[in-house]
């Protein structure tokens, strides 16, 4: 007797396939996208829906092949366009990853909320911040578990409230700069002794004096309506502060750096080779040298050899212009990126403070 190979009816194998899966109405829908697309999709990045999803079809269950009913998605959601259901899986769904891979993503995460906490806070008996080994030990201490939905700045902010009710830890205070009227400077003062401020130097020459202090970050808030009412102005130095060597480059003005002691001379060097490694030569060598080079049409900057444009796609700069691309905005040039960045972080970190 012959033996026949039954092929399955209706099946469609897929590899190298990243899942989305939304349950709805108990039951549950899956959807065959590209690896590394689904991200790009959602942040906006990737417009081309082909570039994303391997079909647009919608399963019960992707590995298997097994396609769903008509009367279920009708069920859940209305319509058996698949076009238009695939859409709102991608967007609502849930990425389905490896245990390895899941893996490596919260260790990274856990990796980024301890820097987070680390750059915040200090030890309140040596004003000094904790290393990132001890931040991390201290957070398995208090049994912290990373959710992969929520931001990492978010998680740190957390983190440092529960760290605070355990061990000897406390936010690290901002460096702010208050302008007021001469005939409201002692309202100030008397406002910022309340707050226990930390009044680093004065200037009462003028009609205009003003303070450098440092203070802790939960009074920004309150420090910012009262310059409103007072008529005067605010500006920030720093959002965090550490007695030893203020070296967060990104967190300082570049004009506060040239303004301050010595020490921060060494950090508008560091600023300045931040801003050489990410600038790509396409300025002054122009004329022969141009028609070799190769153009980014993104970044509207022309480039070195091959290897340099390989490079260049891999920079921040190429990125950040790459997002202003499909809002339809200008590129910018290798410095307007890099303050771009900067004044971007700073505003999601003071966003952060009200608790």
């Amino acid at each position: 007797m012959s033996k026949t190979l039954v092929q399955p009816i209706g099946q469609k194998r897929l590899t190298n396939v990243a899942v989305v899966r939304l349950k709805k109405h108990g039951i549950r829908f899956e959807i065959a996208c590209y690896k590394n697309k689904v991200l790009s999709w959602r942040s906006g990045v990737e417009k081309d829906l082909d570039e994303v999803l391997q079909s647009q079809t919608v399963y019960s269950n992707v590995s298997k092949g097994i396609l769903a009913k008509s009367k279920e998605l009708i069920a859940a959601f209305g319509t058996d366009d698949q076009s238009k259901i695939c859409l709102e899986i991608l967007e609502k769904g849930e990425l389905q990853v490896a245990g390895k891979e899941r893996e490596s993503q919260l260790s990274s995460q856990f990796r980024d909320i301890a820097t987070i906490v680390m750059q915040k806070t200090i030890n309140p008996e040596t004003h000094h911040p904790y290393t990132i080994s001890m931040i991390e030990r201290l957070m398995h201490e208090i049994h912290f578990a990373v959710d992969p939905n929520q931001s990492s700045k978010k998680q740190a902010l957390e983190v440092i409230r529960e760290l605070q009710n355990h061990f000897p830890i406390k936010r690290s205070p901002m460096r702010l700069r208050l302008v007021v009227p001469e005939k409201r400077f002692s309202t100030l003062m008397e406002k910022l002794s309340d707050w226990n401020a930390n009044i680093t130097s004065k200037d009462e020459s003028g009609n205009e004096p003003s303070i450098v202090c440092e203070l802790e970050p939960g009074f920004f808030r309150d420090c910012d309506a009262m310059m409103r009412n007072l008529q005067g102005r605010l500006e920030i130095l720093a959002v965090s502060v550490h007695t030893e060597g203020d070296a967060h480059v990104s967190q300082y003005d570049t004009e506060e750096f040239i303004s301050s002691s010595s020490k921060d001379l060494d950090a508008v060097v560091q600023l300045g080779e931040r801003l050489h490694e990410q600038e790509i030569s396409a300025g002054d060598s122009r004329g022969q040298e141009q028609a070799k080079q190769i153009r980014c049409n993104t970044c509207d900057a022309a480039l070195g050899d091959a290897r340099q444009y390989r490079e260049h796609f891999k920079s921040d700069w190429h990125k950040h212009n790459l997002k202003r691309k499909t809002r339809q905005l200008p590129p910018l040039t290798a410095e307007e990126c890099l303050a771009d960045l900067e004044l971007g972080d700073s505003q999601g970190d003071l966003k952060e403070y009200s608790f």
